[in-house]
């Protein structure tokens, strides 16, 4: 079983920022595509970013674009998201995934075998 331990969430107030980790067991790091998602309540879990294992190429959802980095820090086995300009609207629990996804799967979850349990984050208005 392959865990990975997330880590970074918070209350923070709207246009504060918060930096995620998610510590990725060494032989999962360097052969996978690491992904962040979301879900708040009621709503169905939603794709955030994404870094191929290369740290090459990385995805974004539309909503993230200009406010969320990801990236990846290999000397430490960690995948960061470095969130700015928080809204109310990006109030969840965040969640690490890693995988080996084809690329028309990199923003979907059924594309990632491992997940944390996830990460709070709650922006007050």
């Amino acid at each position: 079983q392959v865990q990975l331990v997330e880590s970074g969430g918070g209350l923070v107030q709207a246009g504060d920022s918060l930096r995620l980790s998610c510590e990725v067991p060494r032989r999962t790091f360097e052969t996978s595509t690491a992904a962040w998602f979301r879900q708040a309540p009621g709503r169905e879990r939603e794709f955030v970013a994404a870094i191929k294992w290369n740290g090459d190429t990385t995805y974004y959802a539309d909503f993230a674009k200009g406010r969320f980095t990801i990236s990846r820090n290999s000397a430490k086995n960690t995948v960061y998201l470095q969130m700015n300009w928080l809204k109310p609207e990006d109030t969840a629990v965040y969640h690490c995934a890693a995988g080996v996804p084809i690329t028309s799967s990199i923003r979907t979850s059924r594309g990632y075998r491992h997940w944390g349990q996830g990460t709070q984050v709650t922006v007050s208005s």
